[in-house]
């Protein structure tokens, strides 16, 4: 009996044991169990360790931003008529490239024929009127005729004048030239004629239908000065300035680059503490769209910063190290703060001892110390 009670001890005390090793290993952290990693001269020649020490360098930073193809307000052009009309024709598409003083669209109203009528009646009567003046001036002089008569005259002369000039300033909105204008060529219909040279971006009337002079009939854009608007955060605007260098590139096409210019930095942050910057494109292609999205990278020039080829930086935990040489094939795992990375260099804002760094193959030592915490 008291034998049976020793065995049954005994494997309780197994199966407790066993537990506490089993609780004991899920609970071990995931990390080296010292920052230290010793290697022997034969491991320190078939890593391949290399040493050098930190450097100050010239560093040039990106700040990576987003945002659109984008056209000025003044050259983008809606397209409306002064005076009603019925869209007799037109033959305009989207996308469609127009050229300055092209047809884009033919109206007919009878008001149209009315503005030409009152035209030429007040010119015809301007005649008249402009005779009869000189003659009445003449009379006055030689005191045939009353100052009166003459100044009524005078007067009437004069408003004729107004109107016909205005009547054809209103002939001149309809396109209509009133000095080509005569009984034999009066038209029931107007022609629009494209303001700029550009592609139409939008379309918003049909043939037979009534326009007023409030409504837009189509849109224009001049592609000319067509450039690149970006929202940059006020951490970043501080260290932007015109004529910096911007490299962009489509979502849809990242392998094809598109260089622009910065031109000019709106300094007013918004709600979003964010600002605009404008950039004109150094060369304009057509695949530029206006409203399409863009990714781009500025370039700035840093400060003279401390800097380590970025073979010697580890990555553990989501934090950044280097190996600092301690004595000889011995190296210590310490924790840095990066900064901005340019051409194979990062730069390292903490303050680092004056000693050798690795600067080739470190993650070696890293795979090392993980293996040593694993035995």
């Amino acid at each position: 009996m008291r034998k049976a009670v020793f065995i049954i001890y005994g494997i309780s005390t197994m199966l407790l044991a066993c537990r506490e090793k089993k609780t004991g290993s899920a609970q071990q952290p995931e990390t080296p169990a010292t920052n230290n990693v010793q290697l022997s001269p034969e491991q320190a020649k078939n890593a391949g360790i290399e040493l050098h020490r930190a450097e100050m360098r010239d560093m040039q930073s990106v700040v990576k931003v987003s945002g659109t193809v984008d056209v000025p307000p003044q050259n983008i052009v809606s397209v409306s008529i002064p005076l009603g009309g019925y869209l007799k024709s037109m033959r305009l598409l989207p996308g469609m490239q127009v050229s300055k003083g092209q047809v884009l669209a033919v109206l007919e109203d009878p008001q149209y024929i009315q503005l030409q009528q009152d035209y030429l009646m007040a010119k015809s009567k301007l005649v008249f009127l402009e005779a009869d003046f000189r003659r009445q001036k003449e009379l006055n002089e030689a005191k045939a005729n009353s100052d009166k008569v003459f100044q009524q005259v005078k007067s009437d002369y004069q408003s004729q004048q107004v109107l016909v000039r205005s009547l054809s300033e209103k002939l001149q909105l309809i396109n209509i030239q009133s000095e080509q204008l005569n009984e034999g060529n009066i038209s029931r219909s107007i022609s629009m004629h494209a303001p700029i040279s550009g592609f139409v971006a939008k379309v918003n009337v049909n043939v037979g239908k009534y326009v007023s002079p409030t409504d837009v009939l189509f849109e224009l854009i001049d592609p000319a000065d067509i450039h690149l608007s970006l929202i940059v955060f006020e951490k970043d605007v501080v260290n932007l300035a015109s004529g910096q260098k911007v490299t962009c590139y489509a979502n849809s096409r990242p392998e094809e680059k598109y260089t622009a210019t910065i031109h000019l930095i709106n300094h007013n942050i918004n709600e979003n503490r964010s600002s605009e910057v404008h950039c004109h494109f150094d060369k304009y292609d057509k695949k530029l769209l206006p409203g399409m999205f863009m990714n781009a990278e500025i370039a700035i020039n840093n400060a003279h910063v401390m800097a380590v080829p970025n073979d010697a930086l580890v990555r553990w935990e989501n934090k950044s190290y280097v190996f600092l040489a301690e004595g000889k094939n011995k190296f210590v795992m310490t924790p840095v703060e990066t900064g901005h990375t340019d051409k194979n260099y990062t730069e390292i804002k903490t303050t680092l001892p004056d000693a050798d760094i690795v600067t080739k193959n470190a993650y070696a030592l890293l795979m090392k110390m993980k293996n040593a915490a694993e035995d």
